[in-house]
């Protein structure tokens, strides 16, 4: 079929531009087809020698016997193209899910990697969920962390495997605290930081829903003020350990002001970032101050949609 052809013809030329982008960069794991061409709707990133394919929803109608024929001539050309073993291809199908219901388990396999960004190492899961440990579209946010971290107290919200923690360590942070929901998270938080020879012992990784976290901390009299802080909250989340539910439009203004008011030091730098597509950010309700939107700026390269998340910065 003519799309499939056209496939093997964009992939050939994106894979060696893309891998000529890397090889100068000194980058290891990035995205080299994005979707470009409609009927063949996937993603396909690489993780040092291994593939990720991220098929997501193709309304061109076809029988279940067909799809999987043309998946099977997707996943070939691949292969060839990309020259990676057929074990080191991992095949993963998305779809719209809200909350923590991208987070939840889909395999057993346990395939996990080493991968390097930045000149650190982090521990990557081919296998089991939908998402690896390591969001490459922040590559360049992180960069932008760790430079603000030297001396610092920081604070990750929404920490996941705790990526912007490494990366404020790296930066010489004196003391970070990870806050995620998830035990599973908070320990892989930790495994990245033994990878790249952090002790974690210095740290704080608190299990906790945040908002309820936020609420019962600032009768602390004894809390930590942050000089810098990064919130990467989901869109939406109603998982049954949180008390409320969450929603980023609508609770935005409340979590970065209750940060302001009660969590952050004289000068504390604030990065946020949202990947709901729809989101307004209005900087009226918020208190923070020199509020920059450097969504462009921290744009990587290889990723061809640019509307996939926003980021601002702002100062207290």
């Amino acid at each position: 079929m003519k799309h499939l052809e056209m496939f093997s013809n964009r992939l050939t030329r994106m894979s060696k531009h893309w891998k000529k982008w890397a090889r100068r960069r000194g980058i290891t794991c990035f995205r080299i087809y994005d979707r470009d061409i409609p009927q063949v709707p996937i993603v396909i990133d690489l993780y040092e020698n291994f593939c990720l394919v991220s098929e997501y929803l193709n309304s061109y109608p076809m029988s279940d016997e067909e799809r999987e024929s043309e998946r099977d001539t997707i996943r070939n050309f691949i292969i060839e193209i990309l020259q990676i073993t057929p074990e080191n291809l991992f095949w993963k199908t998305r779809e719209r899910k809200k909350g923590n219901l991208q987070y939840e388990k889909l395999d057993t396999q346990e395939k996990s990697i080493q991968a390097n960004e930045g000149g650190l190492i982090f521990k990557i899961n081919l296998s089991d969920y939908l998402d690896t440990g390591l969001f490459l579209d922040h590559r360049t946010t992180r960069d932008l962390f760790r430079k603000e971290a030297s001396e610092k107290n920081v604070l990750n919200l929404y920490s996941y495997t705790g990526a912007f923690s490494v990366y404020a360590a790296d930066g010489g942070a004196k003391k970070i605290t990870s806050v995620d929901l998830s035990q599973k998270y908070l320990d892989w938080s930790k495994e990245n930081f033994e990878l790249n020879g952090f002790s974690h012992e210095e740290h704080e990784f608190i299990r906790e829903d945040i908002t309820e976290w936020l609420k019962r901390e600032r009768n602390n009299p004894k809390r930590i003020q942050y000089d810098l802080i990064i919130v990467d909250p989901p869109t939406f989340s109603n998982s049954k350990k949180m008390r409320d539910i969450f929603d980023v439009q609508r609770d935005y203004s409340f979590l970065l002001n209750s940060i302001f008011r009660d969590f952050s030091a004289p000068g504390a730098i604030l990065f946020f970032s949202t990947n709901f597509r729809k989101f307004k950010l209005d900087a009226d309700e918020l208190l923070w101050e020199d509020i920059q939107d450097i969504t462009k700026q921290t744009h990587p390269e290889d990723f061809r949609n640019e509307k996939i998340r926003f980021v601002w910065k702002m100062r207290k």
